[in-house]
């Protein structure tokens, strides 16, 4: 196994499969707010929801924080938070290394894709925002259902022609951790290694690559 220190790094893999807000597109801020305004409109504690949504689908949050919302108005209340975030880009970049990293998989030729909880339309929107074309992007109009479960991950795998166990997930939130872990990969994880749950921690997406 290629290592940096303690850390394998992108060799070691058939294929490197990564979340999207918060690992390779930095939309942290476009997220707090478009939620900060849901929380308002729906009188939830907005702190709340923003310790609850991460990794998760839109309506999987609506759902979560207003159970007493039938599932029509959950679903439109999904859509209508989807909406504010396919507007508002201000911010909206690649993650510190974040094209360093794709530049040298594809150089390499080692596959990779985006499974993310977005939508196909918000992926597409917030990926060209920060400069990022994916080869494969599995969103959640892609999988039956979003992380945690496994599917995206296992899906990205076999379009790739690859076997899970032998990919690499790289994610931000114990969410996608637990999907890509469920999935059978080794997880790498940002933000404190997504929470602790990944397989080891990332300070940086150029910690994966082992001649910087």
């Amino acid at each position: 196994m290629t290592r940096t220190s303690d850390r394998p790094t992108v060799e070691a893999f058939a294929a490197v499969l990564f979340d999207m807000d918060g690992t390779l597109v930095d939309s942290d801020a476009a997220v707090e707010r478009s939620w900060r305004m849901w929380a308002r409109e729906y009188g939830v504690d907005a702190e709340q929801v923003l310790a609850a949504m991460p990794g998760h689908p839109a309506a999987d949050t609506v759902a979560r924080m207003r159970p007493d919302l039938d599932p029509v108005a959950v679903e439109a209340a999904g859509r209508a938070q989807l909406e504010r975030e396919y507007h508002d880009l201000e911010g909206v970049v690649a993650t510190p290394g974040a094209l360093v990293l794709v530049a040298e998989l594809d150089r390499t030729g080692r596959p990779w894709a985006v499974v993310t909880s977005a939508d196909a339309r918000l992926a597409a929107i917030r990926l060209e925002a920060a400069g990022i074309r994916a080869p494969l992007v599995i969103d959640r109009d892609a999988v039956v259902a979003g992380k945690p479960d496994p599917e995206g991950y296992r899906l990205a795998a076999e379009r790739l022609g690859v076997d899970p166990h032998d990919c690499l997930v790289v994610e931000d939130t114990p969410t996608g951790t637990a999907a890509g872990r469920a999935a059978g990969a080794t997880v790498a994880g940002l933000k404190g290694g997504a929470g602790g749950a990944a397989d080891f921690p990332l300070a940086t997406l150029t910690d994966l690559i082992s001649t910087p």
